[in-house]
């Protein structure tokens, strides 16, 4: 299923247009429009799921293909050897600005964590 309204499924089906990286049957990579770093993947499911909340047992094939897909990224960007972040960002409070569950996967420059004011 796809929402005709939610652009991260409209970049899936080819009605919006995005640098895709990695697309198949299940998940779709394309470059982040608004990078924090020097790489700035999102990878999603090709079928509309608003978040993780949303997730069903008949997702578990996607989910573990988005988590491939992942993984084999940092290696063609260049940055498995120097690290890199997953981040999953689920409804209003933690600023999902999609509501498309989407990963983002960030690297190629030093990555503070920030929480609370504090950094680490």
């Amino acid at each position: 299923m796809v929402d005709p309204k939610c652009p991260f499924c409209r970049i899936v089906t080819g009605q919006e247009p995005a640098d895709i990286v990695y697309h198949d049957d299940l998940v779709t990579a394309f470059q982040d429009i608004h990078p924090m770093a020097p790489v700035h993947l999102l990878i999603v499911p090709n079928h509309h799921l608003e978040s993780v909340n949303a997730v069903a047992d008949e997702d578990e094939r996607s989910l573990a293909r988005r988590f491939a897909t992942a993984a084999m990224r940092p290696n063609d960007r260049g940055v498995d050897g120097s690290g890199y972040r997953l981040v999953i960002n689920t409804g209003r409070d933690a600023f999902q600005s999609v509501l498309h569950l989407h990963m983002h996967l960030i690297g190629g420059k030093p990555l503070p964590f920030r929480m609370l004011g504090h950094v680490f």
